[in-house]
């Protein structure tokens, strides 16, 4: 079962229940994925769905730091339920020594001389682990590799 499969199921699991907060929740998602697919003018890839679930949790965690800045704790709670939804979607992240051993093996294959090198480096990467590791650390940890 693909993952447009498995998350229109899923809304439809969440209405039997009447679970209104993971129906919304579901429905946020898969608007987003149709705006994706009316972006790209064509229907989505695994690949591309999960890239969008990412950006969806990441807008989330953004918001939760601003959220709690201001003390908003329900608000916070709330967006973090949001994530454990979400991130039900996502494969399996990397653990921090595979993405080390990764960011390795692309140094050793393309032999950066400087940090100007980075967004080679960084696309490499993106295409080969973008879809099972936070692009954001993989990007601290480049810059620390340098």
């Amino acid at each position: 079962m693909n993952l447009m499969d498995q998350i229109n199921n899923e809304m439809k699991e969440a209405m039997k229940l009447q679970d209104k907060f993971k129906l919304s929740v579901l429905r946020m998602l898969k608007s987003a994925l149709q705006m994706e697919k009316i972006a790209l003018k064509k229907d989505l890839e695994e690949k591309e769905i999960i890239s969008v679930i990412k950006r969806n949790v990441k807008q989330r965690k953004d918001s939760i730091e601003e959220y709690q800045k201001y003390q908003k704790t329900e608000e916070v709670e709330s967006l973090k339920k949001e994530i454990e939804i979400l991130k039900k979607y996502l494969p399996a992240e990397l653990t921090e020594e595979e993405i080390e051993k990764k960011i390795e093996e692309v140094f050793a294959e393309m032999k950066p001389e400087s940090i100007k090198e980075m967004g080679k480096i960084m696309k490499k990467l993106t295409d080969e682990i973008g879809t099972v590791a936070d692009m954001s650390f993989v990007s601290k940890k480049v810059k620390e590799r340098f």
